[in-house]
């Protein structure tokens, strides 16, 4: 080959060059995202499964899953592989190699200790309330993105993990009260004569409540639900329930994000009027009302549930907020008068399959947001970014958490 021809095939390659090296840089700086195995008692869920990994490589992120993770969700290692995954043999090589982190449950402080100033953490964060959790999360100097602050807006419902993770309650829930109560939930014809459906009071129509009128309703029983919000009833009335309504005067019972607020002394002593009657006729009461940052509304008293028919079933979602029975115990089974309370707790991960299936397809369509050239950017005029971002460059930058740590700062 002549010299001109070489040097022309050189400069060829030289001209090429800047551009494949700028390709290669991009994709050495893809985010790290890990996956780690949950830690809490009884958790069985995992935060992203093998459909989502392969979504978040097309991305430009690097998937990284702690060995075992998707385990008791019935997502083996291999799937995850497939899915363009890289295993991690434990935790601490995981959060070595880690930008960002997606988890379930908020991190212990041994996990908060593993992570690196300057990661993005996603997680269910329970910060109105957790704030020694947000102030170990701020000094570590870890960007913390609290999923279940997600604003009540149209474009956010594909993200909205409490959402996702609600409706798997409000169904199990159901399953449970069916499996302990002593009545067949359907009426049924038979020689030996006609049994008739047993009855259920939800109280709280929101994601779980309706889910739990929906499944109560396709099992046979007769149903009718309770919530302090008059413009739910058209929503209760279409899954075959009945509409129990306080005769009180109307107040606004959201929030301006679309999340249930406290009521009046006026209308409680109303509505603990309605619930006791309609109680004490039902033979299970499923109740879900939560108000965030504050303890679960009392609806049932103790004399409620002393006035009930012995053999009565009442299943306390709100449990983990301290419940909306008197006599709940959080995590434990109660018999009062021959009624029996049951109060659990992380009942979404009791259906880990499926629950790892909603919550990892939420925090999908909230990197697909994010995620620009394999990097997750946090802008602050994005309403889901600024609803949900806790902590970020050394401060807590959301307003509501401030203001329920007496920070204005």
């Amino acid at each position: 080959m002549a010299e001109t021809q070489v040097a022309e095939r050189d400069r060829g390659k030289q001209l090429k060059r800047p551009w494949a090296d700028a390709n290669l840089a991009r994709w050495k700086s893809r985010m790290k995202l890990a996956v780690p195995r949950s830690t809490g008692p009884d958790e069985h869920r995992v935060a992203l499964v093998p459909e989502t990994c392969a979504k978040c490589k097309k991305l430009g992120l690097e998937v990284l899953v702690e060995t075992g993770a998707g385990g008791g969700a019935s997502f083996p290692d291999a799937e995850y592989e497939a899915a363009g995954a890289s295993i991690a043999s434990d935790a601490s090589a995981l959060y070595k190699q880690a930008d960002a982190v997606v988890m379930l449950q908020a991190p212990s402080a041994g996990e908060i200790k593993q992570m690196r100033s300057g990661m993005i953490l996603f997680c269910i964060l329970n910060p109105l309330v957790r704030h020694e959790l947000v102030n170990q999360l701020n000094e570590r100097g870890i960007s913390a993105l609290a999923l279940d602050m997600m604003p009540r807006i149209s474009r956010a419902q594909k993200m909205d993990v409490l959402s996702s993770q609600s409706t798997v309650a409000g169904y199990k829930a159901v399953l449970l009260a069916a499996a302990q109560c002593g009545k067949m939930f359907p009426m049924m014809m038979t020689a030996a004569g006609t049994i008739k459906p047993a009855k259920v009071l939800v109280l709280g129509a929101g994601v779980a409540g309706l889910q739990a009128i929906a499944t109560a309703h396709r099992l046979g029983a007769v149903v009718e639900a309770f919530d302090v919000r008059p413009a739910v009833k058209e929503q209760v009335q279409s899954l075959g329930a009945k509409f129990v309504e306080v005769q009180a005067p109307q107040e606004d019972a959201e929030d301006k994000g679309g999340y249930a607020k406290e009521m009046s002394a006026a209308y409680k002593e109303k509505q603990q009027e309605a619930v006791a009657r309609h109680v004490k006729e039902n033979d299970i009461a499923i109740s879900t009302a939560l108000i965030p940052g504050k303890p679960a509304p009392v609806l049932i008293t103790a004399a409620m549930v002393r006035a009930m028919r012995p053999g009565s079933i009442i299943v306390d979602l709100a449990a983990e907020a301290g419940g909306n029975c008197e006599l709940t115990k959080p995590g434990k089974t109660v018999v009062e008068n021959g009624v029996t309370i049951l109060a659990p707790t992380n009942l979404p991960s009791s259906i880990a399959y499926h629950a790892s299936q909603m919550y990892s397809r939420n925090v999908g369509s909230f990197l697909q947001d994010l995620v620009k050239d394999g990097k997750i950017e946090l802008n602050m005029e994005d309403e889901c970014v600024s609803g949900t971002l806790i902590t970020h460059g050394g401060k807590v930058v959301h307003p509501r958490v401030r203001e329920a740590m007496g920070n204005s700062a």
